[in-house]
């Protein structure tokens, strides 16, 4: 039945993709309804034979609305942040409604549970296996739910279930997506957290220590962007006219290369784990580090972004 519909991103509900079925309860009403006719009929009850026909006409007209209560959503799934092995990654579904307002939406992955009928109470939490939510006309909400990968790599989204038994709980309508989009895991990080392997002297590190004295402009270089406020010196701007800032050797970079063969570990996965937590204690401590993995090399470099690279490096490896 999955491999009947296509990898997408992107799932408009028609008639072609929405299932619907009785619940237990409903179930349950048409078994009553039954037995209300049977006694209209053994006892030739006028206001038997209207009550139970008024009740079937109300039941079926909710087995119209709960399917309606999803044909013509689209549901959109937003890339999903890479997270570390064994921690839960947030998927952000999208629905956008283009009609009327809907209700009573479930929205959770295909190996949960289904909701009991009805809505739950108590706060929402954004990483949790069933998401309910209402769209309101014409607008679109964000539904989060959460997947948990158990090892470093790509892996697949898992598939999804947008459901609702909207108004009353009589039927149930779902429908079975399955995203084409993937989530990246990053190594976990070894803890507790080793200690950075012995770094060398970086080209800034050289520089400072090169600085002698006796020269007047000993410890000034000219100003860079960035430079705060606190680092210019004014008395020899006002001299020369020129904005030059302090150099002080706190300012020097220290660099460090993250090499394959420092990272000592029974198994290919504990060596990655060891490398993923010296490059977030690297990133910490404010040390521009590199990585040496076999057929790859990121030269030093700090920042966010270069976290990211060196993690996704490790995680892609």
């Amino acid at each position: 039945m999955q491999a009947r519909s296509p990898l997408t991103d992107t799932w408009l509900l028609g008639q072609r993709n929405i299932y619907i079925v009785p619940t237990r309860a409903g179930l349950a009403f048409a078994l009553t309804l039954l037995v209300m006719l049977l006694a209209a009929i053994n006892y030739q009850l006028n206001l038997g034979y209207a009550l139970t026909f008024l009740l079937a006409g109300a039941g079926l007209v909710s087995m119209h609305v709960t399917h309606g209560n999803l044909r013509g959503l689209t549901l959109h799934l937003r890339p999903a942040a890479a997270v570390f092995a064994g921690e839960p990654a947030v998927l952000e579904v999208v629905l956008t409604n283009p009609g009327r307002e809907r209700h009573g939406l479930a929205l959770r992955r295909l190996d949960t549970e289904a909701p009991a009928a009805g809505r739950p109470g108590g706060a929402a939490d954004p990483a949790r296996s069933v998401a309910w939510c209402d769209v309101a006309a014409q607008s679109h909400a964000s539904v989060h739910v959460s997947t948990l990968p158990p090892r470093r790599g790509w892996h697949a989204v898992p598939t999804l279930v947008l459901e609702t038994v909207f108004p009353f709980g009589l039927f149930r309508a779902w429908t079975v997506w399955r995203p084409a989009g993937r989530v990246l895991a990053w190594p976990r990080p070894e803890q507790p957290p080793p200690a950075l392997p012995a770094a060398g002297a970086a080209p800034a590190d050289e520089a400072a220590t090169r600085q002698g004295t006796g020269s007047e402009l000993d410890g000034v270089r000219p100003w860079r962007r960035g430079d705060t406020m606190r680092q210019v010196v004014w008395k020899k701007v006002a001299r020369s006219g020129e904005l030059v800032s302090r150099e002080t050797a706190g300012g020097a970079t220290r660099e460090l290369w993250l090499d394959w063969s420092q990272a000592r570990g029974e198994d290919l996965e504990a060596r990655l784990s060891r490398l993923s937590a010296w490059v977030l204690r690297a990133e910490r401590e404010g040390v521009a580090c590199g990585l040496r993995l076999p057929g790859h090399e990121v030269p030093p470099a700090q920042g966010e972004a270069h976290r990211r690279r060196l993690l996704d490096l490790l995680a892609k490896w």
